[in-house]
């Protein structure tokens, strides 16, 4: 989790260095008209580049998540430590899923194959080996389905009220932060709108927030994620380490 958060980190410093680059610009306009290399800046080009926000916070975003759910895996895998029966019946259905395969486009065969190395593992009592959580369809990552990937995994995704609030209040277009975001991701990569369109009646300070909510927010999924895996609650109460000793 201490590399999890680290690249989070990384991430968010990096827009928050596009940003000052962002609010720079901004006031050199209240200045006159700015220029780069000697040529001016237009009034298309900052929304473009105020536009380019959108991706990267739902980059920051989707990487959290996914390393998160990847953390996940990794620690039941736990180097050959636990085995399916440990698993809480929600992680186990994970881990069936992940393994079976169950949601993938696969010939009859390939079902078939995976189904019986499943059932080989299972026969033979072998530890969990390495497996990934089943992330579902990408570029659809919002407050409420990383709520929804918490319950999946039986994880109490506990947020502040002060947190959730921001993420919930309507920033633009009757959505909230993280939903908005999802929301101008796809609808740039899809080309539904123009990046100039995207970034037309925003300022810096409106990214600052928009960045600020959904930082606040994601940093405290990772905080209940890492109490989920450090607390072991992704094994059944009996083999948690240290409740052995109390059986």
């Amino acid at each position: 989790m201490s590399l999890l958060l680290e690249v989070f980190e990384e991430r968010l410093q990096e827009i928050e260095v596009y940003l000052d680059f962002l609010g720079a610009l901004e006031r050199q306009i209240q200045e006159g008209p700015p220029k780069l290399g000697g040529a001016p800046i237009t009034a298309q080009q900052q929304k473009i580049l105020y536009s380019s926000v959108y991706l990267q916070l739902y980059n920051l975003v989707e990487a959290t998540i996914t390393r998160c759910m990847d953390a996940v895996s990794a620690a039941a895998a736990g180097n050959g430590r636990w085995f399916p029966g440990d698993l809480t019946a929600e992680l186990r259905r994970e881990w069936v899923r992940a393994s079976a395969r169950t949601h993938a486009n696969l010939t009859a065969e390939k079902r078939l194959k995976s189904a019986i190395e499943l059932c080989e593992l299972l026969v033979r009592a072998l530890p969990l080996p390495k497996w990934k959580v089943e992330r579902g369809q990408r570029g659809n990552w919002d407050d409420e389905e990383i709520r929804a990937i918490a319950k999946r995994l039986g994880l109490d995704l506990r947020i502040s009220k002060e947190v959730y609030a921001g993420v919930k209040q309507h920033f633009r277009d009757e959505r909230g932060p993280l939903s908005l975001v999802k929301d101008l991701r796809n609808r740039l990569a899809h080309g539904d709108v123009s990046f100039a369109e995207c970034g037309e009646g925003v300022t810096v300070s409106d990214l600052r927030d928009l960045k600020d909510r959904t930082a606040s927010y994601l940093a405290e999924v990772i905080a209940a994620f890492r109490t989920y895996i450090d607390g072991y609650e992704f094994l059944i109460p009996q083999r948690r380490p240290g409740m052995e000793a109390k059986r």
